[in-house]
């Protein structure tokens, strides 16, 4: 993983609606080797990781520095690199974490230093939440002109066709 794939991570728990099973094994999907071996006790774990998460990141929205600095630390602190060198055969990668422990410590570690990385990376600007309305996903927008409002392309067409309707009905 590199850190891109590490922020999205954290978007993805901090995304999820409801930490259960389910929906973090959803969210894992990209990375197997943690969605197939989570249990209760990671889920409770992930939860206070996923809230901190959204934390952060609606400080990011609001450009609130100071509440970006304080939720991320927090999150570090709570959650410190152990960094492994892992090699399979030609592929070398690093776990930001022991993988032999369970899911819960390396995603949570993962998940804080991909958010981290962000912020250094990318600022404060160039987080969002999705503006369609029920939904409220944090995004990073990586577009040219900063315009990106909403976190998928469903919800941008869910709002597109619903303010068409509403036109074509007036």
């Amino acid at each position: 993983m590199d850190n891109a794939d590490y922020l999205d991570v954290a978007l993805r728990l901090a995304n999820v609606t409801t930490v259960d099973m389910p929906a973090l094994a959803e969210a894992l999907h990209d990375e197997p080797w943690w969605a197939t071996r989570l249990t209760p006790a990671d889920v409770r774990a992930l939860q206070p990781v996923a809230d901190g998460l959204r934390r952060a990141l609606a400080a990011a929205v609001a450009s609130d520095a100071d509440g970006v600095l304080r939720e991320t630390n927090a999150l570090l602190a709570a959650h410190p690199l152990r960094p492994r060198l892992s090699g399979h055969g030609d592929r070398w990668h690093v776990h930001v974490a022991d993988p032999d422990e369970a899911p819960a410590g390396e995603v949570a570690a993962a998940a804080s230093w991909g958010l981290a990385q962000a912020v250094v990376h990318h600022g404060l600007t160039r987080f969002g939440a999705c503006a369609a309305p029920e939904c409220g996903k944090y995004f990073l927008d990586t577009s040219t002109n900063r315009a990106k409002r909403f976190c998928s392309a469903r919800c941008a067409n869910r709002v597109h066709v619903a303010a068409f309707r509403s036109r074509q009905r007036d």
